[in-house]
């Protein structure tokens, strides 16, 4: 994807996330368990998306260096909840429409600018929109571009975030193939001379997967899924 189709998938994920939430609510109530974040209520999930695009909505706007200033909100009661959210995509896709993506900022990886914020942020909204579409009982698919873009951020981004140092020894490569994008992808790559497994299926499948938000088995596994599985496993998100 390129750098200015973030923005719309932001404000298209963010819409998506608002009207399932609210379904959800009158579904399955606030306390409704999130399959895809163990121990996380459907309030849990609604307000940690609203606080996370608080903080960065906060990071763009001030054009901050350093978090140490940052205020976070209050959180609000449940029935307070969808609308505090819609106010924080609102604000984080304005404030990000109106900055320039090269402009410097505070952010948690090497890169240090806005393009981050703006792709990160899309991205959590994609993973979180599943999330809350488990609890609907309505996992929607993923575009491929989104997914694809998605699973790059998670090879080029979360893995080095989690593993600083490199990959393990007890890493082995594992080929991602998203068919609906006509793409691989290889996480750790070189670092044994044969993957132990390929794992085929849509972009949006992969990167749920990797992800941990659904099980390998939506995938087909060709090689050792076990091993496979405990190569994700060594990428401990947080």
């Amino acid at each position: 994807m390129q750098l200015d189709e973030h923005l719309q998938v932001l404000q298209d994920t963010d819409a998506r996330f608002a009207d399932v939430a609210a379904e959800a609510v009158l579904a399955r109530g606030w306390t409704a368990p999130v399959p895809g974040c163990p121990g996380w209520t459907l309030a849990d999930l609604v307000w940690h998306l609203a606080e996370v695009q608080h903080f960065w909505a906060w990071v763009a706007r001030t054009r901050a260096t350093d978090p140490g200033a940052y205020a976070p909100p209050v959180r609000r009661p449940d029935d307070e909840l969808l609308g505090f959210g819609l106010a924080q995509s609102a604000e984080l896709e304005t404030v990000l429409a109106g900055a320039d993506p090269a402009e410097r900022v505070w952010t948690w990886a090497p890169r240090q600018d806005v393009a981050f914020v703006l792709r990160r942020q899309a991205m959590e909204a994609v993973v979180h929109t599943a999330d809350v579409e488990q609890v609907l009982g309505d996992l929607r698919p993923i575009p491929p571009d989104v997914g694809l873009d998605g699973l790059d951020e998670w090879l080029e981004v979360m893995v080095p975030g989690a593993l600083p140092q490199g990959p393990p020894e007890a890493a082995h490569p594992v080929v991602l193939h998203a068919v609906d994008a006509g793409a691989e992808r290889v996480l750790f790559p070189g670092s044994r001379p044969v993957p132990v497994a390929r794992l085929t299926g849509t972009a949006g499948d992969l990167l749920l997967a990797v992800w941990r938000r659904v099980p390998l088995e939506v995938l087909t596994v060709d090689g050792d899924g076990l091993q496979a599985a405990a190569m994700i496993g060594l990428v401990e998100l947080e």
